[in-house]
């Protein structure tokens, strides 16, 4: 009976790959987010290219599997458990420079595009707005879009012109301008509405000199190898910042900094981090989160509210 079972699961997955080729089974998740947790992906997909992604999410609607889009794998923690659906990894890395006018210039990248990259290609470039991202890990451009991510008072809202998107709800493809994004602190469109999957986007940076760029990146850097974690696994920041006071402020007063439960750590040098040791669970992660949650409610009155996106089955 066991065998009988396999064979037919075997193939059921052959049939499976005749419709989509590059499908995979069963793979961990945990070298895909940068805090290095989470079980296995049941299907697992890379689209290279944003057709590849329109292509995996209708395949995934048609079985009527539940999907799931990863991009760097940060801001993210996947349950020990993985995720029973389809896990399609965004690799579609597509991007160009054209000049506007003489002040500024256009970058269409596609949400793939990892955002140290894109760093990278305004340096090149001597553009400077996208400074504040140097050194972030994992992070893509999609998914810091659909956060709207930000540093030092700025965000990706600020240089977003206009954001290509497939709507899984009608199967078309839409161009939303920056307006339309809804954006505000650490909220968009795109988390409003979940049928709105980002495929490119178009962003305006100034002209700058490449002394100008690299300067302000090198503070960036600096300040971050300071302030953050930067040696060990994590998500970034967990929590939201409430208004008039910073999460890590209200964490670090309630004693927390330092705090361990298995092998997760609210870090030592910032209390809005909690870092993965070596071999932390996803439920070593949580249990910190409603710690931290529980402590400053008791403490302040206030609800942090979860940055990061928690995936489980």
């Amino acid at each position: 009976m066991k065998n009988e079972k396999l064979q037919f699961k075997i193939q059921n997955f052959k049939k499976i790959k005749e419709e989509l080729p590059r499908i995979q089974k069963n793979i961990p998740l945990a070298k895909y987010t940068t805090f290095r947790i989470g079980g296995p992906a049941k299907y697992f997909f890379e689209a290279k290219t944003k057709e590849d992604l329109i292509e995996a999410i209708r395949f995934a609607q048609s079985k009527g599997l539940p999907f799931f889009v990863l991009g760097g794998g940060s801001n993210l923690l996947v349950d020990d458990k993985g995720f029973n659906g389809l896990v399609i990894k965004m690799k579609n890395e597509r991007c160009k420079v054209q000049n506007k006018n003489s002040k500024f210039k256009i970058i269409i990248a596609e949400a793939g595009v990892i955002l140290s990259d894109l760093v990278e290609l305004s340096l090149k470039n001597n553009l400077t707005g996208l400074e504040w991202a140097a050194g972030i890990p994992g992070a893509t451009l999609g998914g810091t879009i659909h956060n709207n991510a930000g540093a030092f008072k700025i965000s990706i809202a600020d240089i977003v012109k206009t954001v290509e998107v497939f709507d899984t709800a009608d199967s078309k493809i839409r161009n939303l301008d920056v307006k339309k994004c809804n954006f505000g602190y650490k909220q968009t469109i795109f988390k409003q509405q979940k049928n709105l999957i980002i495929l490119s986007c178009i962003i305006q940076l100034k002209k700058s000199t490449k002394e100008a760029v690299k300067e302000q990146i090198n503070y960036v850097l600096n300040y971050r190898e300071k302030n953050h974690p930067m040696n060990f696994f994590s998500a970034g920041c967990i929590f939201e910042n409430p208004l008039k006071i910073r999460a890590a402020e209200l964490i670090q007063k309630c004693g927390l900094k330092g705090k361990k439960i298995g092998d997760a750590q609210i870090s030592e040098k910032h209390a809005n981090f909690i870092v993965n040791l070596g071999s932390a669970s996803s439920k070593d992660v949580l249990e910190l989160i409603n710690l931290a949650k529980e402590k400053v409610k008791d403490k302040f009155g206030i609800e942090l509210k979860k940055e990061i996106q928690v995936i489980n089955t």
